[in-house]
C-alpha cells in the first residue's frame, strides 16, 4: 500500500510528465514553422516518450493501490527565437525534472517505501539519459553558430530519431 505523501507526490509528477509532453509537443510546433522538420519530429517523439513516462508513474500508484488525482495542466510557452533558445530551454527542463525525481527519491528514502525507491531508479537513470541527449543537441547547435548548412544537416540527423514502440512492435 502507497503512503498518502507518497500518492500525493507521484500524482504531481504525472501533471509534470504530462507538461512536459506539452512543452515538447509546443516546441515540435514551433520547429514545424522553422521548417525544421527533423527537429519537430525529434520533439514530437520526446513528447510521446513523457506520456509514456506519465503512464508508467500513473499504473505504479494503481499497482500499489492509490488512487489517480488528475489536476489541470499548464500551458506551455507557445514560441521560442531560435533552436538554440529551444534547446536551452530542454536542457534547463530537464535538470528540474531531474530534480524533481531526486526529491521523489528522497520522500520513498525518507517513508521507507522500498517499492518506490525500487520503481524510481528507472526514473533517476532515464533523467540521466534525458540530460545527455538534450545537452548533446545543444552542443551541436552551439557548434553549428550562424551556418545554416550546419543547421540543416543536424535538422536531417534529429529527423532521425526513432523510439521503440511501448508494445514492442517495433519503432515509432
Amino acid at each position: 500500500m502507497i503512503t498518502e505523501q507518497m500518492q500525493q507526490a507521484l500524482n504531481s509528477q504525472v501533471n509534470a510528465e504530462m507538461y512536459s509532453a506539452y512543452m515538447y509537443l509546443s516546441m515540435s510546433a514551433s520547429f514545424e514553422d522553422m521548417n525544421l522538420s527533423g527537429c519537430a519530429r525529434w520533439m514530437r517523439l520526446q513528447a510521446q516518450e513523457e506520456l509514456m513516462h506519465a503512464m508508467k508513474i500513473h499504473d505504479f500508484i494503481l499497482e500499489r493501490g492509490g488512487r489517480i488525482s488528475l489536476e489541470s495542466i499548464e500551458a506551455p510557452p507557445g514560441s521560442w527565437n531560435s533552436p538554440l533558445e529551444i534547446f536551452e530551454g530542454v536542457v534547463s527542463h530537464e535538470q528540474k525534472v531531474t530534480g524533481m525525481i531526486n526529491h521523489l527519491v528522497d520522500l520513498a528514502i525518507q517513508e521507507k517505501d522500498h517499492a518506490s525507491n525500487n520503481f524510481l531508479q528507472w526514473f533517476v537513470a532515464e533523467q540521466v539519459e534525458e540530460e545527455a541527449s538534450a545537452d548533446a543537441v545543444l552542443k551541436k547547435i552551439r557548434l553549428t553558430g550562424d551556418a545554416p548548412g550546419g543547421l540543416f544537416m543536424l535538422d536531417q540527423e534529429l529527423g532521425q530519431r526513432t523510439m521503440a514502440c511501448p508494445c514492442g512492435q517495433g519503432q515509432v
